[in-house]
């Protein structure tokens, strides 16, 4: 199975590897890292003097910020053990640096033998811990063969993923059988993990719930300061490619709209088409230079990383994008504890049963591209029936946490700390 498996992957490699190479020139995105996803671990992670160590894995920004409650307190109850962290996506190692240190910090090894054993061996690793659903066949059975025990938090299968782990059941069943923990975000992801064969599954709520801006952004703060009183602000977050022209073209001109594009890669393409549509437009890293008051009708595009979250707290009204086309949707939840109220697509897949927990309170309102823009109006007509919708959202948020404090009790358990 394994051969077959390995072959497959060094296939999908060596077929992109054009694609690879031509971006590694032109804009370095898949050069940082290579080393380390070779397999070649950087003496940042070696220690002179062997230490237990907790192996956290989070792929990208959303399951960094996912985590970073749960691995900042694993670091201090978990006595005597060291915590390093991997992710895939060099956003997400930048927060993953800027948060834990970059010398706890690297790139997850692809998924061939040489290269997962290559760090079991430097780290020798008591726990791995992946976030979400990071099931690296490679990975898991490498961690088997040496025991290391596998956990897997904030587990879930999303809609548009089962039916394809469904089907390959048999095998699921040999690579997650053994995990030595499954904590999943809620009962359907339990039974869905559970009907593929996943071994130990407990339900622990989302860590998601639990994640808190305690200090605003930068640009958070300019924009506190330089908005006028009464101003209408849309912050559209995590949107993809072909959201942003429907949703500006639904916000009513006198309103501010903050653009946050999912994808760093694509702020220069927003930028281009902010640029043929004659908008009054500026970009978050040139304006915060020298901030000034924001006229009505301005889109300001939120070209940087890790500050949506805190932007959230400015809106009138968010919109969670990569829901008006079929891509599953994003995180709602960053705009509830601000008690914003929220428009989503109804491509929500990825986020279903947190989206229908808010649904069914009215905490949230799905749109479709024929009617969004009437619904943006009516919300901002109806003021008192916005906020209301906002305040059940954070009522919703702050019920359903919980989640990063029952996990971490599972964690220290498996590596004998107290809880």
């Amino acid at each position: 199975m394994f051969a077959l498996y390995s072959f497959a992957l060094l296939l999908v490699l060596l077929v992109g590897s054009p694609y690879w190479i031509f971006r590694m020139a032109t804009s370095g995105k898949y050069r940082e890292g290579l080393s380390e996803r070779l397999g070649f671990v950087p003496r940042r992670l070696r220690r002179a003097e062997p230490q237990p160590t907790i192996w956290v894995h989070a792929v990208s920004v959303g399951e960094v910020l996912a985590a970073s409650s749960l691995i900042a307190q694993l670091k201090v109850r978990a006595d005597g053990c060291r915590v390093v962290v991997s992710t895939t996506t060099r956003t997400g190692q930048k927060i993953a640096r800027d948060r834990f240190g970059a010398e706890n910090v690297f790139y997850f090894p692809l998924d061939f033998a040489f290269a997962v054993r290559a760090y079991l061996r430097a780290l020798r690793p008591a726990l791995l811990v992946l976030l979400e659903t990071e099931f690296w066949p490679r990975m898991l059975a490498e961690c088997y063969r040496a025991k290391v025990p596998v956990t897997v938090v904030n587990a879930r299968i999303s809609d548009r993923s089962w039916p394809r782990y469904f089907k390959l059941r048999r095998l699921w069943k040999k690579l997650l059988g053994p995990t030595t923990l499954v904590l999943a975000q809620s009962e359907q992801d339990a039974e869905r993990l559970m009907a593929i064969g996943a071994g130990n599954v407990e339900v622990s709520g989302n860590l998601k719930f639990d994640i808190r801006v305690h200090k605003p952004a930068p640009v958070t703060e300019a924009l506190r300061q330089f908005l006028t009183s009464g101003q209408k602000v849309i912050v559209c977050g995590s949107t993809l490619e072909g959201e942003e022209e429907m949703l500006l073209n639904a916000v009513p001109p006198a309103c501010i709209t903050i653009l946050a594009p999912r994808h760093p890669d694509r702020f220069s393409a927003v930028a281009q088409l902010l640029k043929r549509r004659d908008a009054r437009w500026l970009r978050r890293s040139e304006w915060l230079r020298a901030p000034d008051p924001l006229r009505p009708g301005t889109v300001l595009l939120l070209d940087s990383i890790g500050e949506l979250a805190s932007v959230y707290s400015v809106a009138s009204l968010a919109f969670i994008g990569g829901s008006l086309i079929p891509a599953g949707g994003h995180n709602p939840l960053e705009p509830a504890q601000f008690a914003v109220p929220i428009l989503m697509g109804s491509h929500y897949e990825n986020f279903r049963s947190m989206v229908e927990v808010l649904r069914s309170v009215q905490a949230i309102q799905i749109v479709t591209s024929e009617n969004l823009q009437a619904s943006i109006a009516n919300l901002l007509e109806h003021p008192g029936e916005a906020a209301a919708m906002g305040e059940r959202a954070r009522a919703i948020f702050d019920s359903e946490a919980g989640g990063t404090d029952r996990t971490l009790a599972k964690l220290l358990e498996l590596v004998g700390a107290d809880a």
